[in-house]
Formats: structure tokens, C-alpha cells, sequence
């Protein structure tokens, strides 16, 4: 399978790393609006933990462009990873997919929702995949998380608090950004909704969110702190995060799930292991490495892609519903 990678920043690099792994996906090209960048890149700091190094001499017979639409009509991809900025999401998705090409399309889906309709009609009409890149769904701990909520392995669950923050990016075009200042949808929608979206995706849309927000450099709601409420359900989940401090800031994220029985917790600075306790002890409990996640959604994408089936397990109108609660917490 070809597929074509746009955007070379931290995710970006992140998919190339992982499409050079498998032997059956092929990279065809790298879109990026300075190409003469790219391998200096490789050496620099991309993101706010790392998912690997690439080897410069992986990338000397892929083809580079500054265009997409020329590398769209010149190399005809059965895919390609949009990993831009969350402003271009739906212009280079819309380009991809009237192109009749395949598009896995970085979270946050677009900001605008009514873009993002428009975007999976398309893809409909088109009979083409589209899929939003909700990485926490396919990382071994919070896989091993809702496996037991659906299960009911400890009982029925209670309480369950996400936590996720950073210091503020400042690499890559992040500090230009500070600039265009909301553009990005700051912290709620580029960090906190990993954790909005993986707990409507086991809990469901919330009945009642009880938000606050706090402004930092990149918008308006780069804190967020909230409680989310069910009519039917005693349930209760806590969501907690942002980028609002320095930039060595380090990232960290984690859960704690309080079932009936057992009480169920994980933080990524002790990333392979998930425990569990209860009013006699404690578990470990080995999980995959977090960094999993980002093969795992890739390649579940092109599986769907040469099966020709919908991916159920990340459909865009469930990312399309993250999208719209994220909007509850600015009420």
C-alpha cells in the first residue's frame, strides 16, 4: 500500500517512523511547506516525549513535495497521514479524499463541526476511509482499562479520573502559533481530548459537564478542568489537564478507575505497568509500551482500508462527537 505522509513535524514523523517499520505499506512520498528542513529535523526535538529515531538513509529514494496537490495528481497513493495544523485539516483532507485517496487525518477531526460533517460525507460519497488519529484508543494500558469495564471483571465502575499535561510547546512552527493565538484550539483540543475522547468512548456522551478553563499562551481553555455527569448511571469521570506550565515541563498522563471491587490505576511515568488494588493489596499488571498505540492505529487503518470495512473502532463521527463535547467545556 502507498501512503503518503503530510506535515513532518512530530507526528508526522512519528507515522513515517512507523510506515518504514512495516513491510507492507510503502512511503511513497513526504509533503511538507519546507522540504529542505525535513532531515535536519530528525535530529531535533519534535514533540513532548519521543516514539523513536528515524535513519536519514531510510528516506533516500522517498520522493519530497511541497505541494500536495501535485503529489496527489503525480504519485496517485492508496493513502496518505495529514498531519498538519489543525487549521488546514479539512482543505488537505477534502483535497484527499475528492482525489480518491484514503486519508487517516490527525486529531483533533476539525474544530469546526460542521466541517468535519462535511468531510465524512464526502468520504461516504467517495467510498473512501477516513479515520481521526485517537492514539489513547489503541495504547495497550487504556485498551486493558476499557477491557475491563466492559467485561466487568472488578464490578461495576464508579469514578474515573484522566489526567494529562505538558509543559507548553515551543517547537516546530508551536511558538509561531502563540502568535495566531486560539488557532490551534489550544490545550482542550489538541492535549485534553485524548482523555474527552477515550471516556465518551467507554462511558458515553455526558449528561452534564461542570467545566473550568484557564487561559495560556496558546488560547483561552489551555487548562481544563471538569466533571462529567450521567442521568442514568452513577458513574462520575474527572477529566484534568493542560499545557499551562514551562516548556521542560515533562508530559505526563494517567488514570485511576474505581470499580466495585477493585480500584484500577496507571501513569505514563511507569508506562509498561497498570495496577490494581484493592482493600487487601496490590497487582502489577504488564502492559505494552504507550508508544504501541501510534503502530497499532496506523496499521488498524490500512487492515480496514484492505478489508473495506469501516473502522468501527475509531469511526470519524465518534471523533466528531469529541470534538462537539470539547465545545460543552467553553460554555
Amino acid at each position: 500500500m502507498d501512503i503518503v505522509v503530510v506535515g513532518f513535524g512530530f507526528m508526522g514523523m512519528t507515522h513515517t517512523l512507523n510506515i518504514l517499520k512495516n513491510p507492507n505499506l510503502h512511503l511513497k512520498a513526504i509533503v511538507d511547506k519546507v522540504p529542505e528542513n525535513i532531515l535536519t529535523k530528525l535530529t531535533g526535538q519534535s514533540g513532548n516525549f519521543s516514539t523513536g529515531n528515524i535513519d536519514a538513509k531510510d528516506l533516500s529514494d522517498v520522493k519530497i513535495y511541497s505541494d500536495f496537490a501535485e503529489c496527489l495528481k503525480v504519485e496517485k497513493p492508496d493513502a496518505c497521514v495529514i498531519a498538519v495544523h489543525t487549521a488546514l485539516h479539512h482543505e488537505m483532507a477534502e483535497m484527499a479524499l475528492k482525489a480518491g485517496v484514503n486519508v487517516f487525518l490527525e486529531k483533533p477531526f476539525c474544530i469546526d463541526a460542521e466541517e468535519g460533517e462535511s468531510l465524512i460525507n464526502l468520504a461516504r460519497s467517495k467510498n473512501k476511509m477516513l479515520m481521526i488519529g485517537h492514539v489513547v484508543r489503541f495504547m495497550p494500558a487504556y485498551e486493558a482499562l476499557k477491557n475491563r469495564i466492559d467485561s466487568g471483571e472488578y464490578g461495576r465502575l464508579e469514578f474515573l479520573t484522566l489526567s494529562r499535561f505538558s509543559g507548553v510547546p515551543i517547537w516546530g512552527q508551536w511558538k509561531d502559533k502563540q502568535k495566531d493565538f486560539g488557532s490551534s484550539g489550544g490545550a482542550l483540543f489538541d492535549l485534553v481530548i485524548h482523555d474527552i475522547d477515550f471516556a465518551q468512548w467507554v462511558c458515553g456522551a455526558p449528561d452534564q459537564i461542570e467545566a473550568r478553563c484557564l487561559p495560556g499562551k496558546l488560547s483561552n481553555h489551555d487548562y481544563v478542568s471538569a466533571l462529567w455527569k450521567y442521568t442514568d448511571s452513577d458513574v462520575v469521570v474527572k477529566i484534568d489537564g493542560g499545557n499551562t506550565f514551562h516548556a521542560d515541563y515533562p508530559f505526563h498522563a494517567g488514570f485511576s478507575a474505581r470499580f466495585e471491587n477493585a480500584t484500577v490505576f496507571f501513569s505514563s511515568q511507569d508506562p509498561h505497568s497498570m495496577k490494581v488494588a484493592t482493600d487487601t493489596g496490590i497487582i502489577s499488571v504488564s502492559v505494552g509500551d504507550a508508544n504501541e498505540g501510534f503502530s497499532n492505529e496506523l496499521y488498524y487503518f490500512a487492515d480496514c482500508i484492505l478489508k473495506g470495512t469501516w473502522p468501527d473502532r475509531c469511526t470519524p463521527e465518534s471523533a466528531l462527537e469529541s470534538v462537539r463535547i470539547c465545545h460543552r467545556h467553553t460554555l
